[in-house]
């Protein structure tokens, strides 16, 4: 029976000298035959890098990408090969969920990172939403991500000139040759969100500055959605220069906003309870003014031109199982 399973390998990036890795711990208790995976480690400085290495030595027809402290389900594997039997499917991914043991703080990040008006259609990234469905960049993540072989290959890999949003304009090429991609609601790992405020902050702007960035490389028209953080904090900034003529009305948009965050909390304290909802208040309208400072940062960043070199010291290990 195993004979008919195909070849999986997981490829893992992490830092020179990590030693414990919790991705390949969880890996080694898949419910799939042993003799038909293979665990590679991509030691480097570039995950971009480091992931297109392991790629080209990976022997698997499938590749499952996690990061180093994504800690994927047991019966991932299996459930994932159900889906890849439709050839048309190329990608298949789903969310990266908070431990439940996480600490009070980093269940808040997770309040927010699931938050329909901070993150809207990303948030199925964090938080199980619907059911198996056909999808698109927006809902699919890295950290915990399966696709073809020979189709991430023909489009070249990752683009190394981006981190991070190097996979999503992998997935919008691969939509682009009308591959499907696929997001599995029950496709789980479990990973700890980051573990400082400060933290937490600089990836919010790294997102957007990343968007950005992958914007002005690869422009498609799902990015539109993405340029709304950043006018926002275009309008408070120009909002008290416009009170000047206009008096009070300048600022009806913000009460307006004040409201719809308010509503949201209280939504939110239905399912995540009443104080992560109200600590995670505050962080709706940082990760819109984080996140816009940071499209604008990457508006205006120097993007690497296809001759310039990115780190390419990658050590990869074959990890025993």
């Amino acid at each position: 029976m195993s004979d008919a399973l195909p070849l999986v390998t997981i490829i893992v990036p992490t830092k020179p000298g990590q030693k414990e890795i919790l991705a390949v711990n969880a890996a080694r208790k898949f419910d799939y035959p042993k003799e038909r995976m293979e665990i590679l480690v991509a030691r480097g400085r570039q995950p971009s890098v480091q992931r297109n290495a392991a790629l080209r030595a990976a022997r698997g027809e499938l590749i499952y990408f996690l990061d180093d402290d994504a800690m994927a389900q047991p019966d991932n594997l299996r459930r994932a090969v159900a889906h890849f039997k439709d050839p048309q499917v190329k990608m298949l991914g789903g969310p990266n969920l908070c431990p439940a043991d996480a600490p009070l703080l980093e269940q808040v990040f997770a309040v927010v990172l699931s938050s329909w008006l901070a993150f809207g259609p990303s948030r199925a990234r964090y938080v199980s939403v619907g059911e198996v469905r056909a999808t698109g960049e927006k809902e699919l993540i890295l950290c915990n991500l399966m696709a073809r072989r020979d189709a991430v290959l023909d489009l070249g890999g990752f683009d190394e000139a981006l981190y991070p949003n190097e996979e999503n304009a992998l997935m919008d090429g691969l939509q682009q040759r009308g591959a499907k991609l696929l997001y599995d609601p029950r496709f789980v790992a479990h990973r700890r969100p980051r573990r400082t405020l400060r933290s937490f902050c600089k990836m919010l702007m790294t997102y957007g500055r990343g968007r950005a960035e992958q914007f002005r490389l690869h422009p498609t028209p799902g990015s539109a959605l993405n340029f709304v953080p950043p006018l926002f904090v275009a309008y408070l900034m120009l909002a008290p220069v416009a009170a000047v003529w206009i008096g009070k009305f300048a600022f009806a948009p913000l009460a307006a906003y004040a409201l719809v965050v308010a509503l949201q909390t209280l939504a939110s304290m239905a399912g995540k309870g009443f104080l992560r909802s109200l600590l995670a208040m505050p962080l709706l309208l940082a990760s819109h003014v984080l996140y816009g400072l940071g499209f604008w940062r990457g508006l205006t960043t120097k993007l690497k031109s296809p001759g310039d070199k990115p780190p390419t010291d990658v050590k990869l290990d074959s990890m025993p199982m």
